[in-house]
């Protein structure tokens, strides 16, 4: 019975943290291109996040005739169910669901929001819908390999995939400074995992009429709005785990993951959108090969540390 309310209390936080994540960047993009945002609902505009939700789930729900409606109705709930289920593996201060395999139970469940891209895409019944869906799932399955390699690699430093040993293993000295590289190529990765600029192909307004979701509205589009930034979320705690100490008894570890998301957002506001064939190359020729030596070097460290034990 804990353990559900405290997954309960948990979902609540993030689905807060979503919203006013959403004003965080429509205030900062504001900003970035030299006007106010969000300010005219409440005090500095700060209950807008609310009155989106309650306009977007009151809203007509309008569905193509032709779409595959099972698939189409269900995959925005997948995406956001699949995108809260990753929360359950974050450590925390009651311990919650910490289980020895963490990581790769993240591994799995973002690989499974895959399918929900595709199936939101196809189902609609769309050639927009179907291209943008095509696009995201080739795209966060290129990425996904070297984030499991980059993984692989700290499985390798740290002998461990539970999370909370991150926490002991930087006590003294941040992995940040040991591993500049992979941080810079793990942030990269984990923007374009998140469909986000400069690589939102999935979502390219300019030709694709916003991507998989273009047949969504209301209370489907917010789900997968939700999703999108509850993944964001949930990337910036990652990284701060892995590379910025991730110290979850202090409250300076929702600074970090605050400053993160904010990264998320800079990058969305000063940076143009990707050439696809530019994204897949990165992809396959420059973070690959990059993130497979540092798996060998980490190997071979570990050899030669065990064979000076020995």
């Amino acid at each position: 019975m804990l353990m559900f309310i405290s997954g309960l209390i948990l979902i609540i936080g993030v689905l807060v943290g979503v919203a006013f994540l959403t004003l965080l960047e429509r205030k900062v993009l504001g900003y970035i291109q030299i006007r106010k945002g969000p300010n005219k609902v409440g005090f500095m505009g700060i209950p807008q996040p609310f009155s989106d939700a309650i306009k977007l789930f009151s809203k007509e729900s309008v569905y193509p005739l032709m779409s595959n409606f099972n698939s189409y109705y269900f995959s925005p709930i997948f995406n956001l169910f699949l995108s809260l289920l990753l929360w359950m593996c974050m450590p925390m201060l009651s311990v919650l669901f910490n289980f020895n395999l963490g990581l790769l139970f993240f591994l799995c469940c973002s690989s499974l929001s895959v399918y929900t891209v595709m199936v939101a895409g196809w189902s609609s019944n769309s050639n927009y819908a179907l291209l943008g869906g095509l696009r995201s799932v080739a795209q966060t399955i290129s990425y996904e390999v070297s984030l499991a390699l980059i993984l692989l690699s700290f499985l390798f430093l740290t002998l461990s995939l539970n999370m909370m040993d991150f926490m002991k293993y930087q006590y003294y000295l941040w992995l940040i400074f040991l591993t500049l590289p992979l941080c810079m190529v793990w942030f990269v990765s984990s923007l374009a995992e998140t469909n986000r600029t400069p690589f939102d192909f999935a979502e390219g307004e300019s030709e694709l009429v916003s991507g998989f979701n273009v047949e969504y509205s209301s209370g489907g589009f917010a789900l997968i709005f939700l999703a999108e930034y509850s993944s964001i979320l949930f990337m910036s705690m990652l990284c701060c785990v892995l590379f910025l100490g991730g110290d979850f008894y202090s409250w300076l570890f929702f600074i970090k993951i605050g400053f993160m998301s904010f990264l998320w957002i800079w990058v969305r506001g000063t940076l143009p959108r990707f050439r696809y064939d530019k994204l897949m190359y990165l992809a396959w020729k420059s973070f690959l090969p990059l993130s497979l030596n540092y798996l060998f070097f980490f190997f071979g460290f570990k050899m030669f540390i065990f064979s000076l034990l020995i």
